[in-house]
C-alpha cells in the first residue's frame, strides 16, 4: 500500500521524482518557458501555483518555504521582487498555462509546452463594494450574490426587450409613413390623370363643334355666290378697258349737250320768237 504517497510516480523512485520536479520548476522560473511531457507538466503545475502564492504574502516564513521547495535563494529572490513589483497582482489563480505540441518518437508521449501566463485578468464586472469582496492570498475576489446577479440579468433582459421593441414600433411608423406617403402620391397621380383626361375630352368637344361649323358654313354661302358671280370671275374686263370706258365717257359729254342743244328751255324759246333772226346771213356766209 502507497501510504502517504501521493501523487504520480513518472517511472522513477522517490528521490529521483523529487530532483525532476525541482529541476522543472527552477527551468520554469527561470525561461518563464518549458517543453516537456504531460504527466511531468501536470504534476509540476500545483506546487509553481504554491509557490506563486507564497511570494504574494510575502513574509519570512513563505520565504523559506520556497526556498525549502525550489533549493535556491536568489531565484526565490527574483521571485518575491516580481511579485511585489505587480507580477500575477490581478489574477486570483491558474499561474500556468499547458499546449499539446504532439507525440513523441519512440514511446509516443504527448509533448506539450508549459508557460507562466503574466497577462492580467479582465473581469466581467468590475464595479465590485467592500462587502461583496473576500480576500483570496491577498487580492481582493469580487463575489456577486445569485439573487442580484439574476435581479441583474433580468433587468439587462428587460432593457434589451424594450430596445428591441422601440426598434420594432419604429421600423413600423417609418413603415406606416412611406405607405401613407405613397398613398399620397398615387392618390395625386390619379387626379393629375382624371384632369388630363376632362381637358382632353373638353378640347376634343370643342374641336368637333369647331368642325361640324366648318362643315356648315361653306353650303350656307355657296347659294348668293353662285346666283350673284363676281365680275372677276364671269367677265374679266380685257385689257383695253380703261380706253373703251373714257370712249364712253367722251361720247356720253358730247350727247349730254347735243341733247341739252336740242331741247332749250321754254323761256330761251319765246325769247327767240321775240327777236328777230339775226343769224340768217351767218347762215349763209359758208354758202358764199
Amino acid at each position: 500500500m502507497r501510504h502517504y504517497k501521493k501523487g504520480r510516480k513518472l517511472g522513477t523512485d522517490a528521490s529521483h521524482t523529487a530532483a525532476i520536479k525541482k529541476n522543472l520548476m527552477v527551468n520554469l522560473f527561470t525561461n518563464d518557458r518549458i517543453k516537456t511531457n504531460l504527466e511531468r507538466a501536470k504534476e509540476v503545475r500545483g506546487d509553481v501555483d504554491r509557490i506563486i502564492t507564497w511570494a504574494k504574502r510575502g513574509d519570512v516564513h513563505a520565504r523559506r518555504l520556497a526556498v525549502a521547495k525550489l533549493g535556491d535563494k536568489d531565484l526565490v529572490g527574483e521571485i518575491f521582487a516580481k511579485v511585489e513589483q505587480g507580477l500575477f497582482k490581478d489574477r486570483p489563480g491558474g499561474y500556468t498555462r499547458i499546449y499539446k505540441v504532439g507525440k513523441r518518437r519512440g514511446d509516443d508521449a504527448v509533448i506539450v509546452l508549459m508557460e507562466l501566463v503574466q497577462e492580467p485578468v479582465k473581469f466581467k464586472n468590475k464595479a465590485a463594494s467592500t462587502d461583496d469582496t473576500a480576500d483570496k492570498g491577498g487580492l481582493k475576489v469580487e463575489k456577486k450574490p445569485r439573487r442580484a446577479k439574476k435581479a441583474a440579468d433580468d433587468a439587462d433582459a428587460k432593457t434589451e426587450e424594450a430596445a428591441e421593441d422601440a426598434k420594432a414600433e419604429d421600423a413600423a411608423e417609418a413603415e406606416e409613413a412611406a405607405e401613407a406617403e405613397d398613398a399620397k402620391v398615387e392618390e395625386t397621380a390619379a387626379e393629375e390623370a382624371a384632369a388630363a383626361e376632362e381637358t382632353t375630352e373638353a378640347e376634343d368637344a370643342v374641336d368637333d363643334v369647331a368642325a361640324e361649323d366648318a362643315e356648315e358654313a361653306p353650303t350656307e354661302e355657296e347659294a348668293p355666290v353662285e346666283e350673284a358671280p363676281t365680275a372677276s370671275e364671269d367677265e374679266a374686263p380685257p385689257e383695253d378697258a380703261p380706253a373703251e370706258a373714257a370712249a364712253e365717257t367722251e361720247e356720253a359729254a358730247e350727247e349730254a349737250p347735243a341733247e341739252e342743244a336740242a331741247e332749250p328751255p321754254a323761256e330761251d324759246k319765246a325769247l327767240a320768237e321775240e327777236t328777230p333772226t339775226a343769224e340768217a346771213p351767218a347762215e349763209d356766209e359758208p354758202s358764199k
